[in-house]
């Protein structure tokens, strides 16, 4: 069997690591796995650049963006029919196709004569242009009247409901199987116009010997910190993201108690610098880190890791946290609560209130036996509900299904 993933890239992104990790496990199964990106970040004979944009794509896409549409101008999709990857393919696996290296209206003919699998990282696939809604619901009816046109993908007008309408159609003239990687996305699917398909839960998978607990004491040896401190972990790159919620946590910080702040020291990694006046609590920058050694090291050294997100699917650095055996504080958003269990795994705030996520900090420092009740819960479900070999298992299934269907 011959499996092509279309996605935004091979790494670069969540919905590209998380496709990548699908790519890799289905390899170790000795199923022929390849990729058709839209930005190669490795060197591989199994990963490939799509169509590249044309200028008459690009003098196209002035117009096109003007009235309201991100995507379409993308002509050279229509290509992918020659490539040899897609020509060779027995099963295609759609992921993040919402970036500019892909037209979605070539779905239809790209489907025609080969199974398909489409894999929800966000809720683009459902709605008039944004990737999350939060509170707006219209996705159920057509979109219109969008209440944030800058809501990533930002749209220049509001064309959101023509470019529902034209989700609309794709779906019609295509036959699709959709994979949601949580709950909360299962739940969403079924309620949009992807509510013509089947549609699977299968969560994102990871690689469950390569994130493992580390020692502590040995890890935090190993980037300079006191064993004794109280260790808070933090994705810098938060802080420049509305959705991910970096303010929430400058805000949750200032209101820990004195005696508290004085014993954490908050550790980041992430390209953006941050400095011990930024959250008024001693800070450690790790920096970019792009190896998974180094994360193990960070989420082993840590007590905590910290993840005021707004928004999110089945983030990845929470399945990493998991994985690793670190408790965790993120806000009961999305498909979080999957990974976030209240007294098991760590503490869910209520969303934008970053007093509650405050007390979940406090809470799980004061409370030592709960957080290390915590370590062995986390552990225990990463390796029970997210191994990877289970992921690679439940889609390996799927594909078959679908070529003795087809």
């Amino acid at each position: 069997m011959r499996v092509l993933h279309i996605n935004q890239s091979d790494i670069f992104g969540g919905a590209a690591i998380a496709g990548y990790r699908l790519h890799q496990g289905l390899l170790q199964q000795g199923i022929d796995s390849r990729l058709l990106v839209g930005r190669v970040k490795t060197q591989s004979d199994r990963v490939a650049q799509a169509p590249p944009a044309s200028k008459i794509d690009s003098q196209l896409g002035r117009v096109t963006r003007k009235l309201g549409f991100n995507y379409i101008h993308q002509l050279s999709t229509f290509k992918t029919h020659q490539h040899p990857f897609y020509q060779s393919a027995d099963v295609l696996n759609f992921h993040n196709i919402h970036n500019d290296y892909f037209n979605y209206l070539t779905v239809p003919s790209l489907v025609k004569h080969k199974p398909a699998v489409l894999t929800l990282h966000d809720m683009w696939m459902m709605t008039g242009h944004c990737t999350y809604s939060y509170e707006c619901d219209r996705w159920k009816v057509g979109c219109g009247q969008c209440p944030d046109l800058k809501s990533y993908p930002s749209v220049r007008r509001d064309s959101t409901h023509w470019e529902w309408k034209l989700k609309q159609w794709v779906y019609q003239h295509s036959k699709l199987s959709v994979i949601s990687p949580s709950r909360w996305l299962l739940q969403l699917a079924k309620e949009s116009l992807l509510n013509r398909f089947p549609i699977h839960y299968i969560p994102n998978g990871i690689d469950t010997t390569v994130y493992y607990p580390r020692d502590r004491t040995q890890c935090r040896a190993e980037l300079g910190i006191d064993s004794n401190r109280k260790v808070l972990l933090f994705v810098s790159q938060c802080l420049k993201d509305v959705r991910k919620g970096g303010d929430l946590l400058l805000q949750a910080i200032q209101n820990l108690p004195a005696s508290l702040k004085s014993e954490i020291l908050l550790v980041t990694i992430g390209e953006n610098t941050v400095s011990d006046h930024t959250f008024g609590i001693e800070t450690r920058n790790l920096g970019y880190v792009s190896d998974d050694s180094t994360k193990v090291t960070a989420f082993s050294a840590a007590d905590l890791f910290v993840f005021p997100t707004r928004a999110d699917n089945l983030p990845l650095v929470l399945q990493e946290s998991l994985a690793c055996g670190t408790p965790m504080v993120s806000c009961r958003v999305g498909g979080v609560p999957d990974l976030v269990r209240p007294g098991e795994t760590g503490y869910l705030a209520e969303p934008e209130d970053a007093h509650d996520l405050s007390r979940g900090i406090v809470k799980l420092f004061e409370e030592d036996e709960l957080r290390d009740r915590m370590r062995h819960t986390c552990r225990e479900i990463a390796v029970r509900e997210y191994a990877l070999s289970l992921q690679v298992e439940q889609y390996s299934k799927l594909y078959y299904q679908l070529l003795e269907q087809n």
